[in-house]
């Protein structure tokens, strides 16, 4: 049974100009590198609506990719953590989708991701 997916408490205040990283729980494997791939499960939100947007969890497989393919805000975000480890990343639009007007849906937008990483290469 796939794991359920994490609460993200709905975000208060003005959302952060800078990338926040918060360690829920530190993992005790091996360290994702910059530049790594990774196996990871998330979960992410609008940080304003807190309105789910993607989840790997919901979908119940985990997702392997590439650092270098991501947004910034993982690629900055993610290296450093440990395998079996939970990361609370808050990305400001910059690092995320752009700028209004970047042509993505959630350009503009502050995420809050929830990352499980299961595994790094």
């Amino acid at each position: 049974m796939p794991p359920k997916p994490p609460v993200i408490e709905p975000a208060e205040g003005q959302a952060p100009t800078e990338l926040v990283v918060e360690d829920v729980t530190v993992g005790d494997g091996a360290e994702a590198q910059p530049g790594a791939v990774v196996d990871v499960h998330y979960h992410g939100v609008e940080y304003d609506t807190n309105e789910v947007f993607d989840s790997s969890f919901v979908r119940g497989e985990s997702v392997t990719f590439p650092l270098g393919r991501l947004i910034p805000g993982w690629q900055e975000g993610i290296p450093g953590m440990k395998v079996g480890g939970r990361r609370k990343l808050t990305v400001p639009p910059e690092l995320a989708y752009g700028p209004a007007g970047a042509g993505h849906r959630l350009s503009r937008k502050t995420l809050v991701f929830i990352i499980d990483l299961l595994g790094t290469q």
